[in-house]
């Protein structure tokens, strides 16, 4: 089964508002994921949110840009999306189709928003997916904090399924490429 990883909306703007626990930790992760994707050919995909007026990710400011620690490279697509749903009027399902991709790694921002609902639509579209438990990040809300609402969104999201496809979570030191 050919895999990508899929690396949703760490982009500075919103990196800079995770709790520093979560970010330096989700950070490494993700990192650490895109070098060995990177080392064994996987293809990386990388999705940018493009905010409107006054969002931290508003397009062309300082927020909007991919995190400078996991720069994408050449070759690598940079998909921009305008809503919670990377495949949501972009083209993302033909980037994965034009390689034959059928299973999904995924690792992001921000948890409840861009995260849950690619995996839920990636599902829905016929993909296997792998969300990395630790590999994806949030805030802290006024009824949760940032590690709440991600064990919270580990535990509903893993079996998710739809058809034969699913979702599975396994934490990054089970992810191999």
């Amino acid at each position: 089964m050919k895999t990508a990883l899929l690396i949703i909306d760490v982009q500075a703007g919103l990196v800079e508002l995770m709790p520093r626990e979560v970010k330096d930790r989700v950070m490494s992760n993700i990192a650490g994921l895109l070098g060995k994707a990177r080392s064994s050919g996987t293809k990386v995909v990388f999705i940018q949110h493009d905010g409107p007026k006054g969002h931290p990710l508003e397009v062309n400011t300082a927020g909007w840009p991919i995190h400078a620690s996991i720069l994408p490279r050449d070759g690598e697509p940079v998909i921009r999306k305008q809503a919670s749903d990377s495949f949501f009027e972009t083209r993302l399902g033909g980037e994965l189709q034009k390689d034959k991709i059928e299973h999904l790694i995924v690792a992001g921002a921000m948890t409840e928003y861009c995260v849950d609902t690619t995996c839920r639509r990636a599902v829905s579209l016929g993909f296997d997916v792998t969300l990395v438990a630790d590999a994806h990040l949030t805030r802290d809300t006024s009824a949760l904090t940032a590690a709440q609402v991600i064990a919270h969104h580990n535990l509903v999201l893993d079996g998710f399924s739809a058809g034969t496809h699913s979702i599975e979570v396994k934490p990054t030191a089970q992810i191999f490429l």
